[in-house]
């Protein structure tokens, strides 16, 4: 009995989840509310507080779904072990761009992410975990990039720091311009061009150096 009450339970938590991705891609973030998604969701307002605190947990959590199945290959590289981690970093890059396009849930959570978020007063909470989650994801890429140096597999010189910021916004502008066009181009068909130029800017690129004090 123990065991079906989780798994209830686990069930609710999933179409509360599923509720949210369709009410916040319909209105927007700021303009949702917990009695729509508890409506959207076939469940009362008290189910939702039973599994989420508030509107920003909703959404921390949402996001969590996307990111978890690529977390594998993310820590990957960040292992001073691993023999290979340009060729994690790279597999999780490409993986990422298709995904965009490929995965119709992954689709609509980055659109809402890019594109429906107004950071109001209501979602201060928000905009200060996306910004520790921002400076996170920066030094996360720069422990993957300084891997790849020990490795001999980027160059010496390189400013990890500041290539990680790179490699970011790089990624964040490739997948924010295409989900406002989609139409220009396969984001999936490119992706491993997309993801060789950055490469190669990360080996070639004199500015990424580190200069002398």
């Amino acid at each position: 009995m123990a065991r079906r009450t989780k798994e209830e339970a686990e069930e609710t938590r999933v179409q509360i989840l599923d509720a949210t991705e369709r009410v916040f891609h319909e209105k927007g973030v700021s303009r949702a509310s917990l009695a729509e998604i508890a409506a959207a969701a076939g469940v009362s307002r008290g189910a939702i507080y039973w599994h989420f605190e508030n509107k920003t947990d909703l959404f921390q959590a949402m996001l969590e779904r996307i990111h978890l199945p690529l977390e594998e290959l993310a820590r990957a590289s960040e292992r001073e072990d691993e023999p290979d981690p340009l060729g994690r970093m790279y597999q999780l890059l490409v993986r990422l761009l298709k995904r965009v396009e490929l995965d119709p849930q992954s689709r609509r959570i980055h659109e809402i992410l890019r594109y429906k978020v107004e950071y109001t007063e209501e979602l201060g909470d928000l905009h200060r975990r996306m910004q520790e989650q921002s400076i996170e994801c920066d030094q996360r890429i720069a422990k993957a990039l300084s891997n790849a140096v020990s490795r001999g597999q980027l160059p010496v010189g390189l400013d990890c720091r500041l290539a990680a910021v790179s490699v970011h916004a790089y990624m964040e502008g490739i997948q924010t311009n295409w989900l406002l066009a989609p139409g220009g181009y396969s984001l999936a068909d490119e992706a491993e061009i997309l993801v060789d130029s950055l490469m190669d800017m990360l080996r070639f690129s004199p500015a990424l150096r580190r200069r002398a004090p």
